[in-house]
């Protein structure tokens, strides 16, 4: 039998344990990767990398690792607005990223532990997507080993590409966000209501003969509402 002392302490003791494991579970932080993409990137794509990269971690594992595309070229004619936030045009390359293990999208359909392709799409206009996410920014996954041409590519042809990924009749996507006002690029930030993990970076937007940043906020994990 436990003493009526012994019991208080012994309480205390288990919301230590339980508050202790939620904070770090949520400890995800965001860091400069020194070094390059990894082998198996076109290097017709490779190319166009930065030379370094980004790395998510939670406490000491791997998240993911991105590589972005040194400049995004802007439409002269692109435009935002409503749900549809980044002014890039479908199908444009965006960078690559790098899973060290088997994961889930933005769908909740399982992506094996690998390298993809990351290329800006847009959710469709219909009925099925309807309130699965604020925006209609997405990146969708193609696998490294075929998708070796940096130029954009036909929205069709990045679904299919994408499909490959997933392994389902759905692409395989990443939902974008709008990025917060006052977020540091390289941080992350936890949506506690949706699960999510979100991480803000920037890169360079490139239109006419100038170039200007362009931060980013990527759901690295999480997934749509059911």
């Amino acid at each position: 039998m436990f003493s009526r002392g012994y019991l208080p302490l012994l309480f205390l003791t288990a919301i230590w344990i339980v508050c202790s494991s939620r904070a770090n579970g949520q400890d995800y932080k965001m860091a400069k990767l020194d070094s390059p993409a990894p082998s198996g990137v076109a290097p017709e794509i490779g190319s166009l990398l930065e030379s370094t990269g980004l790395k998510v971690s939670k406490g000491s594992s791997a998240v993911c690792e991105i590589w972005l595309a040194k400049e995004w070229p802007i439409a002269a004619d692109a435009t935002t607005g409503g749900e549809v936030i980044y002014p890039l045009t479908p199908g444009q390359l965006i960078g690559v990223i790098r899973y060290p293990r088997k994961t889930e999208d933005f769908r909740g359909q399982e992506l094996a532990a690998g390298t993809y392709v990351m290329r800006y799409a847009q959710q469709p206009i219909d009925g099925a997507h309807v309130g699965t996410s604020p925006t209609r920014d997405f990146l969708a996954l193609s696998p490294v080993a075929k998708d070796r041409d940096p130029k954009t590519v036909d929205y069709k042809a990045l679904v299919e590409a994408s499909k490959e990924v997933s392994g389902t009749a759905h692409p395989a996507i990443l939902s974008l966000q709008k990025v917060e006002e006052g977020a540091m690029p390289g941080s992350t930030r936890e949506v506690s209501e949706r699960e999510w993990v979100i991480a803000n970076f920037v890169g360079k937007a490139k239109q006419g003969g100038g170039t200007k940043d362009l931060p980013m906020a990527l759901v690295v994990v999480g997934k749509a509402a059911e």
